[in-house]
Formats: C-alpha cells, structure tokens, sequence
C-alpha cells in the first residue's frame, strides 16, 4: 500500500511533508467538506478517551462578524480587516465548542475565561488558548503550526527504502510519462499568478477529492474527471467547463458555447477571469461542474 502511494505521479501523487503543512496552513477548513474528519482526528490523537466531536460545533476564535468590536480591532492591529480577511477560516483560528452561542463576538479574553470558555474546555484544542492573554495573527500562525506539525504526526508521509521501492516500479514507468509543472506556464507571473493562486485555492476546496494536475497546455482541476480547466493568458485566464453549454446558469451571460470548436481544454463552456473582484461569479459557474460531475460518480 505505501508502495502504491510513493509510485503514483502527476496529480494523483503523495504530497510532502512541506506541501503538506503549506496547503494545510493556508486552507479554508470551515467550508472543508471534511472538516470534522480532520478536527476529530487532530483532538483525538494518541488519546484512549476519545471525544465525540460530533456533539461540538465550530467556533472561529476570531468571529465571522466583518464588523468587529473595538477591542478585536484592537488586538488584530490596523490591518485588521486584511488580517480577518486572510485567516478567518484557517486551521489557525478555528476550534471546537460547546458554547458557541455564548461565546460568540465577545473579545478574546471574555471567551477565555467565561463559564465553558477556552479555559474552561475539556479539549485538547483549547489547551493552549487558555494560556494567551491576546489573540493576533502572530498567535493564529503559532497555532497554525503546532497544528500542522501535529497533523504530521496523525498523517505520516509513507516511508520505503529504494531497495524496496524498486520492486515494485515498473519497468521503464519513470519514462512512460511527463511531468508539467507550474513553471511550464510562463504566463503565470505578477498579477496572473496572484489570480491563479486564488482561483486554484477556491477550487481546491470544493472537495477533498479535488485534484490540480498541470499539463503542457493548460491546467486541470479534476475528481473522477476534469471539471474546468484553466488555460493561461496574458491577461486573463480562460477557463473551460466540462459540461453541454445548454446546462449553464449563467445570469450575467459571460459564457461562450464552444462545442467542436477544437479548444484546448475540456468541455463545451467557455468564460475568462481577468480580476480578483470575478472569482465569486467564476465560482458559482464553476460549482456546477464540480456538481454535475460529482453526481456522476
């Protein structure tokens, strides 16, 4: 089994340790499907006494709420708005409670120290935010870290030796195939590579199963099959999704019906992405791609 991960390539391959903790890092977990497959196993790990999660809920440490109090304002520093925006839904800032309601807006230190606040929380979780006296984006990284290197311990990266390894490649399969990268695109640079990094990330948490997979024209997001693909231009990325053009919700009309017109690309549905402020929409057209193709599986 630890073979059959180590020898797979492309898309499908075993990320590293140091991909691992990056992606982790940055991830949007809130809306991660499975995110509390990924809490519960982080609580719970080397632990006899095992915490049903299931009877918990989230709670972002720093609150949803764009219009935070004074004192949040406060602690995040003046770029609290970026540092809200960046870290909200992060690995970083989310725990598990029971006293969601309770706890809510109220500043860090009230969440703290009130009655079933993070001092007072049976979990493993909270353990560390009981010691804090403020909450800011240097103690959401620190969090973020420990949780990732914990995560490391609870996923470990398979471990063969060559010798091993070897009797189970098969002849000649290191040369049967290519192996693109993101360097292969020289488009992506500047504000291209900005926009691309954001749309891969929203894309790539549609699901777990989600799979970014470069190619030598054009980069394919995909589960059992490719869903959009996005080819890279100068100023915009032109992105195709895998589905019939007479499907597609698109009230703003953006989409071009490109069925045998030969593009590279999957799929007869065809729009671009040339700013930041057009994710949102490029999502929602997106998604249903995602969906079509997830129903079937």
């Amino acid at each position: 089994m630890r073979a059959a991960f180590l020898l797979k390539d492309s898309y499908k391959r075993f990320p590293t340790d140091e991909e691992f903790k990056r992606e982790l890092m940055i991830k949007d977990v809130y809306n991660f499907r499975n995110r509390n497959y990924l809490l519960r196993k982080l609580e719970n790990y080397n632990r006899k006494e095992i915490i049903d999660i299931e009877a918990y809920t989230i709670e972002h440490i720093m609150p949803q709420n764009p219009n935070l109090s004074p004192e949040w304002r406060r602690d995040l520093g003046p770029n609290w708005e970026e540092v809200h925006k960046t870290y909200l839904h992060t690995l970083g800032n989310l725990t598990l409670t029971r006293y969601n309601s309770e706890l809510s807006d109220r500043p860090f230190k009230e969440k703290r120290d009130m009655e079933g606040g993070f001092a007072d929380s049976p979990l493993r979780l909270n353990r560390e935010l009981a010691k804090l006296e403020t909450w800011n984006e240097e103690e959401i990284l620190k969090r973020a870290q420990f949780l990732v290197d914990l995560a490391l311990k609870v996923w470990e990266y398979p471990q063969l030796s060559d010798d091993i390894l070897a009797k189970y490649r098969k002849k000649g399969s290191e040369n049967e195939s290519v192996t693109y990268t993101i360097a292969d695109h020289p488009e992506l640079q500047g504000d291209m590579l900005a926009l691309f990094e954001e749309l891969s990330k929203r894309i790539c948490n549609l699901d777990s199963s989600v799979r970014m997979e470069f190619k030598k024209l054009y980069i394919a997001f995909k589960t059992s099959t490719n869903f959009v693909d996005i080819v890279p231009q100068k100023s915009r990325l032109r992105l195709s999704l895998n589905m019939p053009f007479d499907e597609i919700q698109d009230p703003k009309g953006i989409c071009k019906d490109v069925t045998n017109l030969g593009r590279w690309g999957n799929g007869d549905v065809e729009f671009g992405v040339s700013s930041l402020d057009e994710i949102d929409y490029a999502m929602f057209l997106i998604r249903q791609s995602y969906e079509r193709h997830r129903e079937d599986e």
